[in-house]
């Protein structure tokens, strides 16, 4: 789980950040091996959702930074619910996201989410760099 924006608040660049950082992620992913299974891709799947969480430390013995609220569910479901080798966004990163217009995204539909009901979700495909534009 990664969250960006705590404990440190910065606006919509939360959205941009998890999406370069998921981008980069499932490039190095996809030349990953396995040392012990060299044949095998490793198969990550990457769900992100926009929206304020509550976030403290738990634990005496060991403490831990942890994250709660419905974003963390819902980040979770878009995860579980998701494909190998893709990045499933919710409709309100995909929002957050249309305002840095660089960013390439793609329908996925309407998914059945457990607790939530029907969401319209989108796959992030990759980000447009002034070194893609001629």
């Amino acid at each position: 789980m990664v969250v960006s924006g705590l404990p440190v608040r910065n606006g919509k660049l939360h959205a941009r950040e998890i999406a370069r950082m998921s981008l980069a992620l499932l490039d190095t992913v996809k030349t990953f091996k396995i040392r012990h299974r060299p044949n095998t891709q490793l198969r990550l799947r990457i769900g992100i959702h926009t929206g304020p969480v509550c976030a403290g430390v738990v634990g005496l013995k060991m403490p831990r930074y942890c994250l709660f609220g419905d974003t963390v569910n819902t980040a979770s479901r878009m995860e579980s619910n998701g494909e190998a080798l893709k990045i499933h966004i919710s409709s309100a990163t995909k929002e957050v996201l249309d305002e840095f217009g660089c960013f390439q995204l793609e329908l996925r539909g309407d998914i059945e989410m457990k607790g939530k009901g029907k969401l319209k979700t989108f796959w992030l495909l990759g980000e447009i760099t002034d070194d893609d534009v001629i």
